[in-house]
């Protein structure tokens, strides 16, 4: 098999969409925190398919804790990504968020929009930014700038 290497320019553009998504999933999580009055519930309750399951979630009895949940992913999953650690993790929540966030309102033809920025049809800034983070996990990008490289190099030099 030939595995061809990244060149150095390659691997820090990697890095810095990684970067750039984790900056995206922290603020988003860290705004969401510091108002009290948000909630996901008319998010939730409005969505288009799979409404039983995202109305389930928004019962009086459940949106607190799906409210602490997307917050404290939000934030778990931009400070991985941002800084390097548990990276490939990372991806795999937030992956599994934006999945969320696209199922409970995909820009399908016929379908009414729900909350965004402008008129989508199949594509959306949330299906944009899961194949991105698909694309990160398949690299092992903590050898180029990461946090968890500092832990793994002084292992190495300690057996």
């Amino acid at each position: 098999m030939n595995t061809q290497k990244l060149t150095t320019v390659q691997n820090y553009a990697l890095v810095l969409l990684r970067v750039l998504i984790g900056w995206h999933f922290l603020y988003e999580g860290i705004i969401k925190a510091y108002n009290p009055s948000w909630t996901s519930k008319g998010y939730l309750l409005s969505a288009s398919i799979l409404k039983p399951f995202f109305t389930w979630i928004a019962s009086d009895s459940l949106v607190s804790v799906v409210d602490t949940l997307n917050i404290v992913g939000l934030i778990a999953v931009g400070a991985s990504l941002l800084i390097g650690m548990k990276v490939r993790w990372g991806c795999i929540a937030g992956i599994l968020l934006l999945l969320l966030y696209y199922l409970a309102h995909p820009p399908f033809p016929g379908l009414p929009q729900g909350p965004a920025e402008g008129s989508y049809w199949v594509v959306n800034k949330n299906l944009i930014e899961m194949v991105a983070l698909w694309v990160i996990y398949q690299f092992p990008l903590i050898s180029v700038f990461g946090i968890e490289n500092l832990f793994l190099k002084k292992k190495t030099t300690t057996i």
